[in-house]
């Protein structure tokens, strides 16, 4: 388990979300075109001074009910995918006040840009620009917020294209040549252009129907509360709580940010990394020092930012003779900080590396190769998950240095995110497997879960104080809950498509915190309120 906030399990919502000792509510129904009732229709409540949004579902019956709104306006609106409903404005609450809101919903159009990764991997035309922007783009960002939402005729997609090339250089560089950037261009024109020869809607998609996925009962049992970045682009990775109850949120954009989030007034203050450059900040945790370190995957550099000069100090690691600034060369993905207050640093197709603040050097571990989850246990040993075809699961001694690494029985798993529970289990995330595999490390053996869907893609990754197991489908676009007593999983709706959540963390209040860098939004989860 994280040792960042990690403490409490997912509680019940039933007086209030962050904002204190508040019973305002508001409820409802919400009915389909024919008057029956809607099932999985999300009900957002944003207030109109924090614009926090808070978002429910509504039941098999059509029911939905916000609890625990501290007293303002807000604007509630209801939303699904193909349908349309009029918002309420000016909704007024009182301490302890409720409000009754009902919501007709009315028939829409599907759009592309509604689509999952999922669906869109499924329904878009082939060609060698779709396999390039699936094994080069995707990794950051999908096709809906950035392609489809948009159109741009043929001279638009080249400055697009190029742009990316040039703030990604450091990952794109070795990838996208000129003739690969001309491909891209010339699918996105075709697939995305103002002449499109698309369909209008992905309904008229033949396949359409059957990238659809039903949501069970209990699926309606969630609430997000969720934060707007306080600018466009900024691409927040996660939030990881700190001591304090402040978010503290890597900015992967090109402005080299990090942001520190109160989630009680939504307010968000950003510092600047010195890189010149695109630093690309995968990672932000708090230390128990109140000090804040950071991992630049562009730039192969690890940060930190000082809490009394609250200015950040990076540190430079070494690239691969002939690659320098090149992602393949170095980089650095995920963070930790031990016991010691040592730096723990992943890297796609790089080394694990650690670095001393005491010395101010970097230790590379060469056969513990291409990691990406890591995690420090109660004894102060780094775990981490190697994202690779034959990827293992492995543990650095950190007495003797030495690596020790194990297979899943899944071959070809490529294990991403790795989570240590509070009894010592490990547990990670098989990304291409579609499952969640235990490693017990008294008895040396295995114990894995497949997860359902056409396509898991298990990516962020956190356990709860009831040993269940949290993940996000990269692919799919939803939030899974594995319960390891009975192997049951329950898929969760997330309120917006291409969620692309990259890290989970848990506060002291057990709620359940994530970025989505797509939309620009921090936010966390918990079970909705049970009446």
């Amino acid at each position: 388990m994280n040792a960042i906030g990690k403490s409490l399990g997912l509680v019940f919502l039933c007086a209030s979300f962050v904002y204190g000792a508040t019973d305002a509510t508001i409820s409802g129904t919400v009915k389909d075109p024919s008057g029956a009732p809607f099932k999985g229709a999300f009900v957002q409540a944003q207030n109109t001074k924090t614009r926090i949004y808070v978002n429910v579902l509504s039941d098999k019956l059509g029911r939905y009910q916000i609890q625990g709104l501290p007293p303002g306006e807000y604007e509630v609106r209801a939303n699904a995918v193909g349908y349309k409903s009029d918002p309420r404005v000016g909704v007024k609450l009182g301490g302890g006040e409720s409000s009754s809101l009902d919501f007709a919903m009315e028939k829409g159009v599907v759009r592309w840009s509604d689509l999952s990764v999922y669906q869109g991997k499924k329904l878009l035309p082939d060609g060698k620009g779709k396999q390039l922007l699936s094994a080069e783009c995707f990794a950051c960002h999908g096709f809906q917020s950035r392609m489809a939402a948009t159109r741009r005729d043929a001279d638009g997609w080249a400055q697009a294209v190029n742009y990316m090339r040039d703030v990604r250089r450091a990952r794109l560089g070795n990838h996208i040549d000129d003739q690969a950037a001309a491909t891209i261009i010339s699918y996105l024109n075709d697939t995305f252009g103002v002449d499109s020869k698309l369909p209008k809607s992905p309904t008229e998609m033949p396949d359409y129907k059957e990238t659809l996925r039903p949501f069970s009962d209990e699926a309606m049992k969630i609430s997000y509360v969720e934060y707007d970045m306080p600018g466009p682009n900024r691409m927040p990775f996660s939030a990881a709580p700190d001591k304090n109850g402040m978010i503290w949120i890597p900015d992967f954009g090109s402005g080299n940010r990090i942001g520190r989030l109160d989630p009680k007034t939504g307010e968000i203050e950003e510092f600047v990394a010195p890189n010149k450059g695109t630093a690309g900040i995968h990672s932000a945790v708090p230390a128990p020092d109140g000090s804040v370190w950071l991992a630049e995957q562009a730039s192969n550099k690890v940060g930190r930012w000082d809490p009394k000069t609250r200015l950040i100090t990076e540190y430079q690691d070494s690239y691969k003779s002939g690659m320098e600034g090149l992602e393949d060369g170095g980089s650095k993905h995920t963070i930790r900080v031990d016991h010691d207050g040592r730096v723990w640093g992943t890297a796609v197709f790089n080394n694990l590396t650690v670095f001393d603040p005491k010395t101010n050097e970097f230790s590379h571990f060469p056969d513990a190769f291409s990691p990406y989850g890591v995690e420090i246990d109660k004894d102060g040993n780094p775990w981490f998950a190697e994202f690779q075809d034959e990827g293992k699961i492995g543990k650095v001694d950190i007495k003797t240095g030495k690596v020790t690494k194990w297979a899943p029985p899944t071959a070809h798993s490529w294990p991403r995110r790795i989570e240590i529970d509070s009894d010592g289990t490990i547990w990670f995330a098989e990304y291409k497997g579609g499952k969640i595999a235990r490693f017990d490390p008294k008895t040396e053996t295995f114990k894995e879960f497949q997860l359902p869907g056409q396509s898991p893609t298990p990516y962020a990754f956190g356990i709860d104080n009831n040993h269940n197991l949290w993940y996000s489908s990269d692919e799919m676009d939803l939030v899974g809950r594995l319960d390891p007593k009975s192997g049951q999983v329950t898929e969760f709706p997330f309120p917006h498509s291409e969620n692309m959540m990259k890290e989970f963390f848990l506060d002291a209040q057990g709620r359940m915190w994530y970025g989505s860098p797509a939309n620009n939004k921090v936010g966390y989860f918990v079970p909705a309120a049970v009446n």
